[in-house]
């Protein structure tokens, strides 16, 4: 599940404020990049890195970032010029000319394509994958769990976390709510689609739209109201259908299995990691307002006078399509891992993440084989106002069954102002253990698809970017860094917040430094300078890493 407080929207619904941000006055455009020192603002100093760059007369290298994520529009105008393209693969040709197994494999891969052209857009819950998969076998379980074998204890365990995120968790009222106000909504905007010649809107397009039609006024408030808790006009009709219809879904499958959504048109067998040349090549599938907007944070062209500038100066964004609206699959995760690692990906961003992973070990893997290649994986911590040191969170960089963790791997918690809600995001994650450093993540300005637009999104999948670009950008001017240098580089020169914040999801006013590891914000300027010092060992022999599971393809 793509992780952006935009399109939870039942806290705002029903009152509560986990997931929205509320705010007094709006984020000033590109505050994320500014210096505190200077401004005040809680910004990452990205000028200052700059200018401490410049200072040294270093010429960069190009650095390639991939992007797990929803999709990417490859024909915006920030974007555009900086999107990786193969240059083994001869585009629209019809030939798989690398032999990777990808046929027409341009700027990145759909693992969400079918190879008839189709594509997933909506898929269900992991929950409700594994539940109704081991519900007939453990529903009626009576006997002693002693008598379990140690696969079946797994399993049964797996179940019965599961079964209460279905059955227990699940809030009536929440979906008897969205039961009554789906209707009203859907027939009012279907009224203003048509008066708007907009299949697509937002609050903006509404902050002029006037009707006699009672079903769309409702409509246009609801939206209204929702963007304004959230301190955006950017979250869209499709965003709110989609969500009530995933809450939807989401309950049923309580009762009933999930629809096999992904199944039904990639057709691939999911139950073996070694099947993996499926998919197709259209990254602008379905609505790609997520992967586009983590894409323009990390590279968007730097001083075009288009829109705004991303955080990296030379960088190319390689897209894996792996994200739909639900929970990814962890063959797909795995394969995209690998995937941009074998073709020259240095960081990874990923922005998405989910409460189970039966297949966790297939993720594993593809991590270890980024850190034996010395890639830099950067996820985020997720929006649900959680300690992630006690409750799950997939991916995570703790290898299964046990306590070893990958030395490549940055989680990373979000950050806003102390002027507009606190420098803790009120949605996320935390955790002293498991989040390593926050970063801006409430109101962050970027690229959005369909006609070279711009605007803000929320979340850690916001943060995370900021985290990737500022890895990237210490790498195209130090390669000689390894992974593991990067992350002491960023992790160790954070900025220390000495006053105390909220602690995400309560009331309660903690020090910010027991919210993660580093105990402080991502500052680009700090974390370049201190990367200046290191000297790199990129090149080091790495330990032995486990036996792949994966074979070799014959076709590479």
């Amino acid at each position: 599940m793509k992780h952006s407080i935009l399109l939870i929207t039942l806290v705002v619904l029903i009152g509560t404020n986990s997931y929205s941000q509320n705010s007094k006055s709006e984020y000033a455009k590109n505050w994320h990049i500014q210096n505190q020192d200077s401004t005040g603002v809680y910004g990452i100093s990205l000028d200052k890195a700059y200018s401490f760059i410049n200072s040294k007369k270093i010429k960069s290298k190009q650095v390639l970032v991939a992007v797990i994520d929803s999709g990417i529009d490859t024909l915006h105008e920030d974007l555009q010029s900086i999107l990786w393209t193969n240059p083994k693969e001869i585009p629209n040709n019809g030939i798989d000319d690398d032999k990777n197994g990808f046929i027409d494999d341009i700027h990145g891969w759909n693992f969400l394509g079918g190879k008839d052209g189709r594509n997933v857009k909506k898929d269900s819950y992991e929950a409700a994958r594994v539940y109704n998969k081991l519900k007939f076998k453990y529903n009626n379980l009576t006997a002693d769990e002693s008598s379990l074998n140690e696969t079946e204890k797994t399993e049964f365990s797996l179940f019965k976390k599961t079964q209460k995120k279905l059955v227990g968790d699940i809030n009536p009222e929440e979906i008897a709510f969205i039961k009554k106000l789906m209707p009203v909504f859907l027939k009012g905007d279907s009224v203003i689609s048509k008066d708007l010649g907009k299949k697509e809107y937002n609050c903006s397009d509404l902050e002029k739209y006037t009707t006699t039609n009672a079903d769309a006024k409702k409509t246009k408030l609801f939206l209204l109201q929702l963007c304004k808790g959230n301190g955006t006009d950017d979250i869209t009709n499709i965003q709110i259908t989609d969500e009530f219809d995933g809450q939807l879904r989401k309950a049923e499958s309580a009762d009933h299995a999930p629809e096999e959504y992904r199944k039904q048109i990639v057709q691939d067998d999911e139950s073996n990691i070694n099947d993996r040349n499926y998919g197709n090549n259209d990254l602008m599938a379905s609505n790609p307002f997520h992967g586009t907007h983590c894409a323009g944070i990390i590279a968007a062209i730097r001083n075009n006078q288009m829109g705004m500038n991303g955080i990296a100066d030379n960088v190319r964004i390689m897209m894996l399509r792996a994200v739909p609206d639900g929970d990814e699959h962890d063959k797909d995760i795995a394969l995209a891992i690998r995937y941009a690692v074998d073709n020259g990906a240095q960081v990874i961003s990923m922005s998405f993440g989910k409460e189970f992973s039966p297949e966790k070990e297939w993720v594993d893997e593809a991590v270890q084989y980024a850190e034996k290649k010395g890639v830099l994986l950067v996820h985020a911590a997720g929006n649900d106002g959680k300690n992630i040191d006690s409750t799950d969170n997939f991916p995570s960089p703790i290898y299964k069954n046990s306590t070893t963790k990958a030395t490549n791997w940055i989680t990373v918690g979000a950050s806003g102002d102390i002027s507009n809600g606190g420098i803790a995001a009120s949605f996320s994650n935390y955790g002293k253990k498991e989040v390593d450093i926050f970063a801006p993540g409430v109101q962050i300005y970027s690229t959005l698809p369909g006609g070279n637009k711009y605007g803000n999104a929320s979340g850690t999948s916001m943060a995370c970017p900021v985290v990737a670009g500022t890895a990237a950008l210490i790498l195209s001017y130090y390669p000689n860094l390894s992974a593991q240098q990067i992350k002491f580089a960023i992790e160790n020169s954070a900025k220390q917040i000495t006053q105390n914040v909220t602690l995400p999801g309560t009331d309660e006013l903690i020090p910010f430094n027991e919210l993660s590891k580093s105990g402080g914000l991502l500052n680009a300027y700090s974390a370049i300078q201190l990367a200046s010092t290191l000297k790199g060992d990129r090149n080091s022999k790495k330990e032995n890493l486990p036996k792949p599971i994966i074979k070799k393809s014959k076709k590479q």
